[in-house]
């Protein structure tokens, strides 16, 4: 199942978030809409970057070295 790796800027915050799911559009409007608890005090949320990989695996080394 493939991955994406993305990084969010919230201009309301001055901040990046970087995070890696299996469905980037649900995970955006999660974001957008406050309902993830570390993310929710800097929406909106403007999508910057993704980069799909192959696996969960792949993603989660790809988010670390962002990090």
């Amino acid at each position: 199942m493939d991955y994406t790796v993305y990084i969010l800027y919230s201009q309301k915050r001055s901040r990046y978030y970087v995070g890696q799911t299996d469905d980037i559009a649900k995970r955006f409007i999660r974001h957008n809409k406050s309902l993830v608890p570390s993310t929710k005090t800097g929406a909106p949320w403007n999508l910057v970057f993704t980069q799909k990989v192959e696996n969960r695996s792949e993603a989660l080394i790809l988010e670390k070295k962002i990090k």
